[in-house]
């Protein structure tokens, strides 16, 4: 394997570069005509254009990417994540073009990609999974509706393929339910080529944990330990960190947890790096959420703590060789932390920002690691994801990472864009953050970016005076305008002529 061909784009594409740089390996990138100036494609030795912006007719074209590989030399396919990474026919389209997918089999894939296929068969392992769809295959929208009630709400519509949240509705009312149907559809089909679905129960108050694992083609699997994924919003993942502050000093829980996702891994005969996710209780009791058959955009914080880079790791597994760790050899370090920062306005819901980024000031320093694909005068389009870059802060205890983590958001600079900075910012100073007190619904239901906690304000009188307060401050503020002096010039000067003129 002396030439590896990206099949993808952003901060992702970068990383697999770099690494295969540290490797000897040369690089061939592919990008669409709106990333045209793209930094993974002035990093990469040779790089080819796929066609128009929309992922469709770029990114999503499985068949220009393997014509570009062949052209090229390429040995090998990196999919990073996203895209085509959890596609089966793709992984399949590779090897039947002589070239190697690095990557799951497209077995595994099948079996662990789509969501629904992958509950079916970790249940036949023993492993316990969230009440919802059971079987395999194709439901239409009528038998969704059907199985609902069986279920019981509130429940999620989540895509079979993909993740990322793309795909995902939260449905609490049966009246609701076919417009939710419909819309998961239509993104997952936007979002994946595939517009399957199915259902799943709503686990309230749970806590979303997931663990790294490495698969070598001789049968070795081992787990590099968990990641804390619980801070969301709207299912996307906003900030994850390693170890879980919840599974704490639990040792055995995170062995029970570990050896169920190697045991999962082994259902499926898996090769190559991938993530089992477990939704956790208050209690924890513990469900298998789902797969994801390919590396995780959350991988750096695993890498800092065990100090195994996974995508030289995945490269390694391709070229059929054995793991270069056991298990035993595992030990997680310290504590990460890794915040998306994301061009959006987490002031105004939220919403994509778009923009040439005209400034930008990376945090440096001890522990801090920037993973981005964008640099001043780049252009945050609409067509693509908003993640701008993981910003990832180490230490040695986990109190240490937050301060670290507040200094590399303060020493950070965007301009051009709006971005999520104030957002983590906010995270970095509430109290049940940095309690560990939190889950899936604590960004949307108790974090106000107004207070930076999870306080509220309830009574309507305290509201209104601090309204008005507010208000008046803002005002005069914007009242302290400097004028221009009369003179034409600053007093300064002003005063240094008199004082010649009068000697």
């Amino acid at each position: 394997m002396n030439k590896v061909l990206i099949a993808n784009r952003g901060e992702i594409a970068v990383r697999i570069l770099r690494a295969c740089r540290e490797l000897g390996i040369e690089t061939v990138a592919v990008y669409s005509e709106a990333d045209r100036q793209a930094l993974h494609v002035r990093y990469a030795d040779e790089a080819y254009l796929l066609g128009p912006a929309p992922s469709r007719e770029s990114y999503l074209r499985a068949d220009k990417i393997i014509d570009i590989a062949r052209k090229s030399g390429a040995k090998a396919i990196h999919p990073g994540y996203g895209f085509l990474a959890e596609r089966a026919d793709f992984a399949q389209a590779c090897l039947d073009n002589g070239l190697i997918f690095i990557g799951p089999k497209p077995s595994a894939i099948a079996a662990m990609g789509d969501k629904a296929v992958a509950r079916a068969t970790v249940t036949k392992a023993g492993v316990k999974v969230v009440p919802g769809t059971e079987g395999e295959g194709s439901l239409s929208n009528e038998s969704l509706l059907a199985i609902a009630d069986k279920i019981g709400f509130p429940l999620l519509i989540k895509a079979t393929a993909g993740g990322g949240g793309k795909g995902m509705r939260e449905v609490r009312n049966v009246e609701e339910m076919p417009r939710l149907i419909d819309s998961a559809r239509r993104e997952a089909e936007a979002s994946f080529g595939d517009g399957n679905v199915y259902l799943e129960k709503l686990v309230e108050g749970a806590r979303h944990i997931e663990f790294q694992i490495l698969a070598d083609q001789h049968g070795n699997v081992i787990h590099l330990g968990e990641r804390e994924c619980s801070l969301q919003r709207r299912h996307q993942k906003l900030l994850e960190e390693a170890p879980s502050s919840f599974v704490g000093e639990d040792a055995d829980f995170r062995e029970k947890m570990g050896n169920i996702a190697v045991k999962a891994a082994h259902a499926v005969d898996y090769v190559n790096a991938g993530t089992i996710e477990f939704l956790v209780d208050k209690d924890k009791n513990f469900y298998f959420l789902e797969m994801n058959t390919r590396l995780q955009v959350e991988h750096p914080i695993t890498e800092m703590v065990t100090g195994i880079d996974i995508v030289k790791e995945q490269i390694r597994i391709a070229r059929g060789r054995h793991l270069s760790y056991t298990q035993e050899d595992v030990h997680q370090n310290g504590a990460a932390i890794e915040c998306r920062i994301n061009a959006e306005d987490p002031y105004n819901s939220f919403l994509p920002s778009t923009g040439i980024i005209s400034h930008s000031i990376l945090p440096t320093g001890p522990g801090i690691r920037v993973d981005t694909g964008v640099y001043p005068g780049f252009e945050i389009t609409s067509y693509y994801d908003p993640l701008i870059s993981k910003l990832v802060a180490w230490g040695e205890t986990r109190g240490q990472a937050i301060l670290r983590m507040r200094r590399a958001l303060e020493e950070y600079r965007i301009v051009g864009v709006r971005t999520n900075i104030p957002f983590h910012q906010r995270m970095m100073d509430s109290h049940r953050f940095m309690g560990g007190q939190y889950d899936t619904r604590f960004v949307e239901e108790r974090f106000s970016m107004e207070d930076g906690d999870d306080s509220k304000v309830t009574n309507p009188e305290i509201a209104a005076v601090i309204a008005t307060l507010m208000t008046h401050q803002q005002l005069e503020h914007s009242a302290q305008i400097v004028r221009r002096g009369e003179r034409d010039t600053s007093n300064w000067k002003w005063v240094g002529r008199w004082e010649r003129m009068h000697r």
